[in-house]
């Protein structure tokens, strides 16, 4: 005997998968703990990890070490392998995250990251003007 899904209910079924694998894990970690009637202090004890840290796993303030995705999914009997593959980041892959609440203190924070690294900005506009009119300095240096 065969069992048809017709196709409303197999978008449906589909739609909500995909929404599932999507979801942030921050998300995901709570749906799991709270469907597990655990409270956030009490995850906190079982992997050890501060309760302000689960806060912010919880949030996705924080992408969380390979250490904590591990012993959160023990503690949760939840396997997050998938989400360790892309905690991986490539050496040339770096996330930045601004948020501002102050503007003062964004010019403050900005006026110190350019007078602490002001050689580091000087090389990369260097050379991103080198690459983006390499074509013209070739034929500059042919033509003669």
């Amino acid at each position: 005997m065969k069992c048809r899904l017709n196709d409303a209910l197999l978008s449906k079924i589909s739609k909500k998968y995909q929404s599932y694998l999507q979801m942030e894990f921050g998300a995901r970690v709570k749906e799991i703990r709270t469907s597990l009637h655990y409270s956030q202090k009490e995850l906190s004890e079982q992997t050890g990890l501060t309760l302000r840290t689960i806060q912010r796993i919880e949030n996705n303030e924080v992408k969380p070490s390979l250490h904590s995705l591990k012993v959160i999914g023990e503690a949760l009997k939840t396997d997050f392998s998938e989400y360790s593959a892309a905690a991986d980041t490539k050496p040339y892959e770096f996330n930045f995250t601004i948020k501002i609440s102050d503007m003062n203190q964004l010019i403050t924070d900005l006026k110190t990251l350019v007078k602490n690294n002001w050689k580091l900005i000087l090389w990369v506009i260097l050379i991103v003007s080198f690459i983006s009119n390499y074509e013209q300095i070739k034929a500059g240096f042919i033509d003669g």
